[in-house]
């Protein structure tokens, strides 16, 4: 088995951190996540016993500039993680979780330590909305994906996030500076961010992220939400199959180490068989 590690930056999000700290402790062992706090005005979870856990400074003001400055000590901190032995490093927000498609029968590090890994490896975006009239509040009650069914496969979300050397993640793990991405099959990355409305509402109220610039941004991606209601869900294999085929030869013109999807917005229903990943 190679020895992975899962790392991420949390700033008042601590209801999809506890989803984060779970679900990776389960899959590669709490004592190989490490979470940065951005603030030492922050205060640390309960949850996080077991993790490698610490407070840092507040980076930035603004959104744009405090995001690269993010990545910026993220990729340093997976390079230190290398120098310590580490063989892969999986880099991704509080509220996204990478999960291997159940039908193959593996967790995420037994999926991982079975690939051959050159400098960075994709698994394909999923952006999860939640379809008014048919699903309520998510929670911590049961499975995240027991109450969310429906997807937008989305570019945005098929990122680099699990690396195999140091390098230089950009902005929101969405690419690796000077290299190519590789998407590989059966490996997905859950974004559930916008996912809930109640949440999507209460980030709005937080005055922290509506004084770095964050409004327009949460407006423009909760669209996630109007789409899968009111698009119908599609067939799951066919189409991830479909768009991890269009997202490995399609580039946009101004980032070709970017995937691409003609700005096609496929909503598909997730298989019963994901019900208890997460």
């Amino acid at each position: 088995m190679k020895k992975i590690a899962a790392l991420t930056m949390v700033r008042n999000d601590e209801f999809f951190l506890r989803k984060w700290v779970e679900y990776y402790g389960r899959e590669l062992g709490k004592e190989n996540l490490y979470i940065y706090y951005d603030g030492e005005d922050q205060v640390i979870a309960d949850f996080c016993q077991g993790t490698n856990v610490s407070r840092h400074p507040k980076i930035g003001t603004q959104v744009v500039a405090a995001e690269k400055a993010r990545l910026k000590f993220l990729s340093e901190k997976a390079a230190e993680l290398f120098a310590k032995g580490y063989d892969l490093i999986i880099g991704v927000d509080a509220d996204e979780y990478i999960v291997v498609d159940p039908k193959l029968g593996l967790n995420l590090g037994e999926f991982l330590s079975q690939q051959e890994i050159d400098v960075c490896l994709s698994p394909l975006g999923l952006d999860f909305g939640q379809k008014l009239g048919e699903e309520g509040d998510l929670s911590f009650q049961e499975a995240f994906l027991a109450q969310r069914h429906y997807a937008q496969i989305g570019t945005r979300y098929t990122k680099p996030s699990i690396i195999a050397e140091p390098c230089r993640w950009g902005s929101g793990f969405h690419r690796v500076k000077g290299h190519n991405f590789h998407i590989v099959q059966d490996l997905y990355l859950l974004h559930f961010g916008y996912a809930d409305k109640r949440i999507l509402e209460e980030r709005l109220g937080d005055k922290d992220r509506m004084a770095q610039g964050w409004e327009r941004h949460i407006y423009k991606r909760s669209r996630t939400i109007r789409y899968v209601t009111e698009k119908k869900g599609r067939d799951f294999d066919r189409w991830t199959r479909f768009a991890r085929i269009c997202q490995t030869w399609c580039r946009p013109p101004y980032a070709l180490n970017k995937p691409a999807m003609f700005e096609l917005r496929i909503v598909v229903k997730i298989p019963e068989r994901f019900n208890n990943v997460l």
